[in-house]
């Protein structure tokens, strides 16, 4: 080694020993952390767990009263404590439904140009402007539903709708701007990025393997995508769906800012609805009555229950489709 001032100090570091942990600090620096990373896990269930006991011990009056009957009757009559949850439910059903149609052929169609055929230099800029969807707070989208969709949808597209198609019954009557069919809108905007994401996140696990052998048999490109990557994403593209139901099913704040507010069961997506989230919203601050509290707090339990099943069906969904595997380059 050649003779450096700092030959030295080189030679006396690489000379003194590495200090030595005992065995039992380090078991006890193990467990440790072992703890702390399992009593953050079993938080988190144990605040689910909470959730769902306080609906249910609140719910508990209106579950005695109406039983199941209470997801089958349309009365909702506060004074008279005649309370039933099915305009609700249909209504949510609805949007949801109405919202999917709308949004799953859009979102799919993004995330496959964004994979398979997007520019590199246009990728990143797009794929940051999908996720900026998601980003947007709910009372900003039921703003801009109120003072530029519900217009829209007034003078331009609900007569054209009611001029074509009313005799299918599901574009009849006045046309307000505000009702089924500008909450199903909203809500199909602001479930985009959700399945964009998760589409985009199973196809990009398809192996890049899959893609060469299906062009190096002679397909086209869209016979590559339709049957390489589609077909062998497709479970997870379901799941992602089912994920996007779920924020559908919970969204509150836009959705009771353009639905109209009507405890109704109409055909028409032009008149107003009601969903189980708005009522909430709505209603709970109004209910001084114990019975009136509980019914409102069972709906809160059904929505609950129901969007915790769909999210957890469609995270098995998901993870069946990726296996952990996000890198288009694995096989």
């Amino acid at each position: 080694m050649p003779n450096t001032p700092h030959a030295g100090a080189i030679a006396q570091v690489q000379a003194k020993p590495l200090p030595i942990r005992s065995p039992f600090a380090s078991r006890f620096a193990d467990t440790g952390f072992r703890g702390v990373i399992v009593l953050c896990a079993l938080s988190v269930l144990a605040i689910v767990v909470l959730i769902a006991w306080q609906l249910i011990v609140h719910s508990e009056l209106s579950l005695k009263q109406f039983g199941l009957k209470f997801f089958f009757s349309s009365d909702w009559d506060p004074v008279s404590g005649e309370f039933g949850a099915l305009p609700f439910v249909f209504g949510t059903i609805v949007s949801s439904m109405l919202a999917l149609v709308i949004a799953v052929p859009l979102s799919v169609a993004a995330a496959v140009f964004i994979t398979e055929m997007c520019p590199g230099w246009l990728k990143t800029p797009l794929s940051f402007l999908m996720e900026l969807l998601a980003a947007i707070p709910s009372v900003i989208y039921g703003l801009w539903a109120i003072f530029i969709l519900a217009p829209i949808l007034r003078t331009y597209v609900e007569p054209f709708l009611g001029k074509y198609f009313a005799w299918t019954g599901l574009f009849s009557g006045p046309t307000y701007g505000i009702g089924m069919l500008a909450a199903g809108i909203i809500l199909a905007i602001m479930i985009v990025p959700i399945v964009s994401s998760i589409t985009r996140e199973v196809m990009t696990a398809v192996p890049q393997q899959q893609r060469e052998a299906v062009l190096a048999l002679g397909a086209t490109r869209w016979e590559m995508i339709r049957t390489g990557v589609l077909r062998n994403a497709r479970t997870g593209i379901i799941g992602g769906v089912i994920l996007g139901l779920g924020r559908a099913l919970g969204e509150t704040m836009a959705v009771t800012m353009v639905i109209g507010n009507r405890a109704e069961i109409a055909k028409s997506l032009f008149a107003p609805g009601y969903t189980m989230a708005s009522v909430i919203a709505n209603e709970f601050s109004e209910a001084t009555d114990n019975l009136y509290l509980s019914a409102i707090i069972e709906i809160g339990l059904a929505l609950f229950l129901v969007t915790l099943i769909v999210n957890i069906i469609a995270q098995g969904l998901v993870w069946a489709s990726t296996r952990g595997m996000p890198a288009r380059a694995q096989a």
